[in-house]
């Protein structure tokens, strides 16, 4: 059993409900489930929403096409040893199942057919574009997307949520295939949003209905319907077993230490092993994550992790996300992918985001 101490869970947004956590002393999985969801982290009104949208697609879509790879907090630095560490169970194993699949049977192909379910996140740093991974995930309103807890709070800044943030499935070079879903509220736990903890680096983003138009120069923006329904949903896993083979999915982009640059960012990659302990990373406060053998760079951060993947059905069970990435011996090459390991308490804080409605921002079109 994983005897780690944690302290609680935070809905993102509101500084007088984290007092109010504190104050209580909750400490455990089973106080933090009966605690009130809060739904005001990211775009709080539909007005809003719809003005990210527009934001983010004026000039054709230029912020998105100029949005960087978000690097901050997304590599060790010099050698880690992968191994030990306290990443371990601390309950029964448990599976939420994929949209519209109750059963998944993993399959082994040598060309691996990418999830639908998988796109960038955009969000404004400090007045900058940047992106992340992520992937949309099962929840009862089919309005949920799993990334790094990273790529949706501002750990540097010290406050709360990332500005304008968006998930677009599918993205490429400018175009949302299956729309623009624009987020409401955000969930982490409470040791990564007040201590920067990344054994707690996840995060779950509740989004609305996706918006689409004919051009984004001359908009009429009509609604695209809930994520879940025009792209599926990976289902949720936690206490696995560690050393089972993943998929680890994301968008890759930047260099190596040596300054080679193998991903461009603009599709997506996938990397497959077994994962193990990761070891701890002290800078990051990070000592009971787990890890694949990857060559992912910077960009791949809340990529989902993906077991029992079905290449053909393009579904599993998400189980982790990208965290870090790092050289494990010393030749200036990222040769592993770090993820926090979903245990109970990553349950308790997914069940509170996937149990909560979003809604439309636009009218239906016609």
């Amino acid at each position: 059993m994983n005897t780690r101490v944690k302290r609680f869970v935070l809905p993102l947004g509101g500084a007088a409900i984290a007092t109010g956590m504190i104050a209580a002393s909750l400490t455990t999985a089973a106080a933090a489930s009966s605690a009130a969801p809060a739904s005001d982290g990211l775009a709080t009104t539909q007005a809003a929403a719809l003005k990210t949208v527009k934001t983010w697609t004026a000039g054709n879509g230029k912020l998105l096409k100029a949005a960087a790879k978000f690097t901050d907090n997304s590599a060790v630095q010099g050698k880690i040893k992968l191994g030990g560490g306290d990443a371990a169970p601390d309950g029964k194993t448990g599976v939420v199942p994929p949209i519209g699949q109750e059963k998944i049977t993993p399959t082994k192909v040598k060309n691996v057919n990418l999830p639908r379910t998988i796109g960038k996140v955009f969000f404004f740093l400090d007045g900058k574009p940047y992106w992340c991974s992520g992937s949309s995930i099962q929840g009862k309103y089919r309005n949920l997307v799993a990334t790094a807890g990273h790529c949706v709070y501002d750990v540097d800044g010290n406050r709360d949520t990332l500005d304008e943030w968006i998930f677009i499935p599918g993205y490429y070079q400018g175009k949302a295939p299956w729309g623009i879903y624009v987020g409401k509220s955000a969930y982490t736990h409470f040791d990564f949003a007040n201590y920067e903890d990344f054994d707690s680096d996840y995060a779950f983003a509740t989004v609305y209905n996706g918006v689409t138009a004919d051009s984004w120069n001359s908009p009429k923006w009509e609604d695209a319907g809930r994520l879940g329904d025009n792209v599926g949903g990976q289902g949720f896993a936690w206490n696995q077993k560690i050393g089972q083979p993943v998929y680890v999915f994301g968008y890759p982009a930047g260099p190596h230490p040596d300054g080679d640059k193998p991903y461009s960012g603009h599709t997506p990659k996938y990397c497959y092993g077994k994962t193990s302990a990761a070891g701890a990373a002290s800078a990051f406060k990070a000592e009971a994550q787990i890890a694949v053998k990857c060559s992912f760079t910077a960009g791949a951060s809340g990529g989902p992790w993906i077991t029992q993947y079905s290449s053909t059905k393009r579904l599993g069970y998400i189980n982790g996300v990208t965290s870090l990435v790092g050289d494990s011996d010393g030749n200036d090459r990222y040769d592993f992918a770090t993820s926090p390991y979903f245990d109970s308490e990553t349950y308790v804080v997914y069940n509170l985001a996937s149990n909560l409605a979003s809604g439309p921002i636009a009218k239906p079109a016609k």
